[in-house]
């Protein structure tokens, strides 16, 4: 319920009591995200300047925007870590074992993947729609489906990184990774990157909503848009950003007045927002569970979960997987192990980075918070489904053994909803779910989909906070690939997405320049007037 009177100020009693509480509360990785929001915000700063800047950023924060939250919100007691997503349990949890605890590992198949989050379950529903009954797919899952970063996200489904982010994330990483290249070629390579990545997260994400339909599955999907606030000092690098979508063809960006975004989100802005047009809102634990008791009604398929794979061994003509449970021998291999990458291929750690994001929900909020709408400001994001509202922020790299907890920042919690409170206005709030997961990042922000050895053992990965954009469509590859389907198109060629690219840059095949190639889509079927 939003307040329409406004309280007097807090008492310095209050104030004192709040930033105490803050103290108390605060932990190792609050000082890692602190790190994080300063590099963020102020990049080009020195140390000592961007120290000086967050100590007075700080002090705002702690003496005048959360003890005013504070005032409207109230924590559970306790507060669960479960999920929102999984808090009403989970339909697959403890497969096969929960119904027969005597079940095995078969001793040999035809590819095993591992993993079974966004990708998992994507191979797991592209392999039994499309693979002979004589070619089994075991996807083995250390904890239950979903129970990772899928579980734990925003409940969005991006059409990917719009073109101009991509363009600018590779192009930072480009002359480390080609400095071959003078500037001019750095910045066409960076667009046909961009263009590749948008490409097949366009697809993917019309993969998504057509699968949904044809299946009838039931994982709350709606697909209305993404509005993503910005400041005044963001509006040039939104007009660029607009300007360079319409150029390129992948005009699913676009730039909203403050009154078309609050028609659409209910948020109260000064300034032109980003919003993607064709974005949607879904149940992702959901979405796994669906594509996978789907995929559990053919022959072809295999689900193990609560069985964790210590190593992968290349034996030759075969892989041979080793779990705690025993050992599989695999002709082929997919690891959708995204944040856990490096615990199992060592190759990778610096590579894939686990980075940890956080999220809350509670009940009541803001009444003009839109549903079924994505929404972000600079510094979070927030959304409604159902009567749940949910907050979230953080991108912050976490150590590889890290990676999977459940370690939320009371802190950031606090902070997401005093910048809800920003958009909205006062109401009133209970926090009842808190918690944290890992999502991978790439050094040039860019996913990793195809063979890791050159081989028969595949990766798909490093989505950088937008596994619903490439999962889908990436998985549907790979089965192609592994099975040797060529009649549909192939949106992850290897000279892009090849893992080739950071695990050896010199011997990796880029893809060459297409100076003066025009690179124009047809505009989106979704993109519509706003």
């Amino acid at each position: 319920m939003r307040h329409s009177k406004p309280l007097p100020p807090p008492t310095i009693l209050f104030r004192i009591r709040v930033i105490i509480g803050l103290l108390l509360g605060l932990r190792c990785h609050d000082f890692r995200a602190a790190r994080t929001f300063a590099s963020t915000q102020w990049p080009d700063a020195t140390w000592l300047a961007k120290l000086r800047k967050f100590l007075i950023w700080a002090w705002r924060q702690v003496w005048f925007d959360l003890p005013d939250i504070m005032r409207d919100i109230r924590f559970s007691r306790p507060v669960s870590r479960v999920p929102f997503w999984l808090a009403e349990g989970n339909p697959l949890a403890n497969h096969p074992w929960c119904q027969n605890p005597r079940a095995t590992l078969p001793e040999e198949t035809d590819t095993v993947a591992i993993g079974c989050g966004l990708a998992g379950s994507a191979m797991a529903y592209h392999w039994a729609t499309c693979a002979p009954a004589q070619r089994q797919l075991i996807v083995l899952e250390m904890d239950d489906v979903a129970s990772g970063s899928a579980g734990r996200n925003e409940g969005l489904i991006v059409m990917g990184r719009y073109y101009h982010m991509v363009y600018i994330t590779v192009l930072k990483h480009l002359p480390m990774a080609r400095p071959d290249l003078n500037q001019d070629d750095h910045e066409l390579l960076a667009r046909q990157f961009a263009a590749a990545y948008c490409s097949g997260c366009y697809r993917n994400a019309d993969l998504i909503e057509t699968t949904i339909r044809k299946e009838g599955f039931e994982c709350d999907y709606a697909r209305e848009g993404w509005v993503q606030a910005r400041d005044e000092n963001e509006q040039m690098s939104l007009q660029e950003s607009v300007h360079m979508a319409l150029e390129s063809g992948f005009d699913d960006w676009t730039s909203i007045t403050p009154e078309q975004v609050e028609q659409l989100s209910g948020m109260q802005v000064r300034h032109n927002a980003g919003f993607s047009l064709a974005a949607a809102t879904f149940h992702p634990a959901k979405w796994c569970w669906s594509l996978v008791q789907r995929a559990l009604e053919r022959d072809s398929f295999e689900l193990y979960s609560q069985t964790k794979v210590v190593r992968v061994e290349d034996r030759g003509e075969y892989y041979l997987v080793r779990t705690r449970r025993g050992d599989i021998r695999a002709r082929h291999v997919v690891n959708c192990t995204e944040s856990y990458t490096a615990l199992l291929h060592r190759q990778f750690s610096g590579l894939m980075r686990p980075t940890q994001t956080q999220a809350a929900t509670g009940s009541g909020g803001p009444e003009s918070l839109k549903p079924f709408m994505g929404i972000s400001g600079t510094n979070g994001f927030f959304g409604r489904h159902g009567n749940a509202v949910i907050v979230g922020s953080d991108a912050t790299w976490v150590p590889d053994y890290q990676a999977g907890r459940i370690q939320p920042s009371r802190f950031l919690t606090k902070f997401c909803s005093a910048q809800l409170k920003k958009f909205y206005g006062r109401f009133d709030y209970q926090i009842n779910n808190e918690w944290s997961g890992t999502v991978t990042y790439t050094p040039d922000e860019f996913p990793v989909v195809g063979t890791m050895d050159g081989k028969r053992q595949y990766i798909i990965g490093g989505m950088a906070g937008s596994g619903s954009a490439v999962g889908f469509n990436g998985a549907r590859c790979i089965v192609n690939r592994i099975l040797g389907r060529n009649q549909e198109p192939d949106d992850f060629p290897p000279e892009y997405f090849s893992p080739t690219r950071l695990l050896d840059p010199t011997r990796h095949s880029w893809p060459k320049l297409q100076a003066g190639k025009s690179i124009r889509k047809a505009p989106h079927p979704a993109a519509r007037e706003v």
